[in-house]
């Protein structure tokens, strides 16, 4: 089967600056992607090229024909001052669907509120998005990109800033999204123990070295201990892995590479 992305020996940088070298990997029909890494290191650059507004520097990136992305960005770049209904932000999601200059209609305003009853917030659909928790606002940003009916959901540092509750219901949010619709689903996240007990696979991006892998194989200590260059433990709390460097969990910070 033709996978969805495919990196054959890409270099992705800025111009003259390179940012990662020779890397090749597939995104395959009905993956669980987590994109991981600390500022810096690649992943919005990765993700740039995968969406199309970065083209790479030497190489190939190819992205099946048709292919539709529904991409959450982060919260913090979504301007919630305006006094926008839940509703029409994820009505919004459908305006390549309804046509430039075109009004929405029944069935689009039927079709958001069906995005917000499959993200279980279908009571908020009148209220303010900027009266909303960063959970509730995550969810209505998760059905604006449903709504357009995506092949792949992209979502970009999806729990950045939420508490534990909060985390752990968005994260187990988007595992029903891959397991029930069979959704392909790729994550973007500096918090590796967050993503590692969700996704199928993780793409480790750190300081130019990239490796990916199912999560057996990306979350142990060699591998780990090899990629960070320094020793690490990977730990099982409760079932959950949990990765831990000189007594700190390993977490990274928003990347803008």
């Amino acid at each position: 089967m033709t996978p969805l992305v495919r990196f054959e020996r890409a270099t992705l940088g800025y111009g003259r600056r390179k940012v990662l070298s020779d890397i090749s990997f597939e995104i395959p029909s009905g993956d669980f992607l987590g994109l991981v890494g600390p500022n810096g290191a690649g992943k919005t650059t990765i993700l740039r090229n995968i969406l199309g507004s970065l083209a790479p520097l030497g190489g190939t990136v190819a992205v099946q024909p048709g292919l539709r992305f529904g991409y959450v960005p982060q919260r913090e770049t979504v301007d919630s001052v305006y006094p926008l209904k839940v509703v029409d932000v994820v009505m919004m999601g459908r305006y390549d669907r309804i046509g430039l200059g075109r009004r929405p209609g029944a069935d689009d305003r039927n079709r958001a509120m069906q995005a917000l009853e499959h993200v279980g917030i279908p009571h908020l659909a009148h209220r303010q998005l900027s009266a909303l928790s960063g959970g509730q606002k995550q969810r209505s940003l998760i059905a604006r990109a449903l709504v357009g009916e995506p092949t792949v959901l992209v979502l970009d540092e999806p729990t950045e800033g939420m508490d534990l509750v909060a985390t752990t219901q968005i994260l187990g949010l988007v595992r029903e999204l891959h397991d029930q619709d069979s959704l392909t689903v790729l994550m973007v996240s500096h918090a590796l123990n967050e993503v590692a007990n969700y996704v199928k696979r993780i793409a480790l991006v750190l300081e130019g070295g990239f490796r990916i892998g199912t999560v057996d194989d990306i979350m142990n200590e060699a591998t780990l201990t090899k990629m960070y260059g320094i020793p690490v433990d990977v730990e099982r709390v409760n079932g959950h892995r949990i990765v831990v460097a000189g007594g700190t969990t390993l977490q990274g910070r928003h990347d803008h590479a």
